[in-house]
């Protein structure tokens, strides 16, 4: 069975570095959203609903039901793809499941993106300066390599992409998905909780929206937003255990 891999923003596929070589697996497969270390085809507005859209797209030319797993703006997607598309999942896994409730506030570095002119300007800063990047991304949590990689993937397209989707995310937009959170059940889905991500809301409403969707929670006390990064081999123990007792419960049923 396939695993597909969606990372988020301000990144590129190398955060799943240590993750990939922890999961030890031949079948995995990271996708990188337009302008996020893929192309911005032509036209293109960064909303969510074409994000939802590409990422349909390219689970259909692979061509089999996934493992699909997403992190920070991927899980987002991951989770819409769920909610709409489930006959293209085996199984989902998304560590942001908390900004679909209602209450959920944007952190603040998202609601400067939001704000017109103060986005540009912040994106601006970032460009202009490579190592501040670097510097910012190994304050939050990053090891230095993956940073380093990450911070060299930061461009003009990047930019624009994260003003525009961050801007159509605006509340009530993510609340008015979230009422179609519980549709995911359709397939068995996993909630990532990284205790110490502050990112995506808070305990509770993770915890609720973990509910909602019917999805299994799996607690990485101690861990961030980064906790691929941060301890890769716990991340993938809880992604394989997951996986297999999905495996499991197939052949009961089979069996039955």
């Amino acid at each position: 069975m396939t695993v597909v891999l969606v990372h988020g923003n301000p990144e590129t596929d190398g955060v799943w570095g240590p993750l990939v070589a922890e999961l030890g697996r031949t079948d995995v497969v990271r996708l990188s959203p337009p302008g996020w270390g893929a192309p911005v085809p032509d036209g293109w507005g960064a909303t969510i609903e074409e994000y939802r859209g590409w990422l349909i797209g390219e689970l259909e030319a692979i061509g089999e039901p996934v493992d699909l797993v997403g992190h920070d703006w991927g899980g987002g997607h991951v989770a819409n793809v769920a909610m709409t598309r489930p006959d293209l999942l085996r199984t989902w896994s998304s560590d942001v499941l908390g900004v679909f409730e209602p209450d959920y506030v944007w952190h603040d570095i998202a609601q400067v993106w939001q704000t017109l002119g103060a986005g540009e300007a912040a994106a601006a800063a970032m460009l202009a300066d490579p190592a501040s990047r670097t510097d910012g991304l190994v304050e939050v949590g990053l090891h230095p390599d993956i940073a380093r990689e990450i911070a060299a993937g930061f461009d003009d397209a990047m930019c624009r992409c994260t003003l525009a989707l961050y801007r159509d995310a605006a509340q009530p937009a993510m609340a008015r998905l979230g009422e179609n959170l519980p549709a995911a059940a359709a397939r068995p889905g996993l909630a990532v909780h990284a205790t110490d991500d502050h990112f995506v809301g808070t305990d509770a409403s993770r915890r609720r929206a973990a509910q909602r969707a019917g999805a299994t929670l799996a607690v990485l006390d101690g861990l961030g937003h980064w906790w691929m990064v941060q301890d890769p081999g716990r991340g993938a123990a809880v992604l394989t255990a997951f996986w297999d007792s999905v495996e499991i419960t197939t052949q009961q049923r089979v069996a039955e």
